[in-house]
């Protein structure tokens, strides 16, 4: 299970739309995907998220991130995706988007590469000077809190965000 966490490249084109198609396919959601789900090709995406990085070309609504890629050593195959937002003073991610985003890809689930993926971009995380950071999940989504807290995740409280109510939880690094 052995797995490495890596910036998106032109070389796993074809592994991140296969990855976008397993998603939209089964419907659910992408998060920590930034929005591949929006991009018509895995270069418009990873040039998206090269803008994303820089605090000077990232949208207005958005703040810095830097995205990766979690691909099997075994095969090198992307089992999942997580994007680290840098800081989280914005009004959503503050309340409820966290500084972390990620998802499994759905036939790679329930063998811990979340937890996995989490750990190691915990270390990125510190990094950066972050002494905390804010993680999420839907009260529904109970492998998500065993990810969050196996990596220390300390339950904060509950909010309601459009009906879905969410938990907060903080990772001290």
């Amino acid at each position: 299970m052995e797995i490495k966490l890596i910036k998106p490249t032109i070389e796993y084109a074809n592994d991140i739309m296969e990855y976008k198609r397993e998603f939209l396919e089964c419907g659910d959601t992408m998060a920590g995907c930034g929005n591949l789900k929006e991009c018509s090709t895995a270069e418009e995406w990873i040039k998206e998220n090269e803008l994303r990085e820089n605090s000077k070309t990232i949208p207005d609504d958005k703040v810095s991130s830097s995205a990766y890629i979690a691909v099997r050593m075994s095969d090198n195959k992307i089992v999942g995706m997580i994007n680290f937002r840098h800081h989280i003073n914005h009004p959503i991610l503050g309340t409820w988007g966290g500084h972390i985003g990620y998802s499994v890809r759905p036939c790679e689930r329930k063998k811990g590469y979340a937890k996995e993926m989490l750990r190691q971009v915990i270390i990125i995380c510190k990094m950066y000077g972050l002494d905390k950071i804010l993680v999420t999940c839907n009260k529904k989504n109970i492998g998500s809190k065993r990810t969050i807290i196996a990596n220390g995740g300390l339950f904060e409280k509950y909010i309601e965000v459009n009906g879905d109510i969410k938990e907060r939880y903080w990772i001290k690094l």
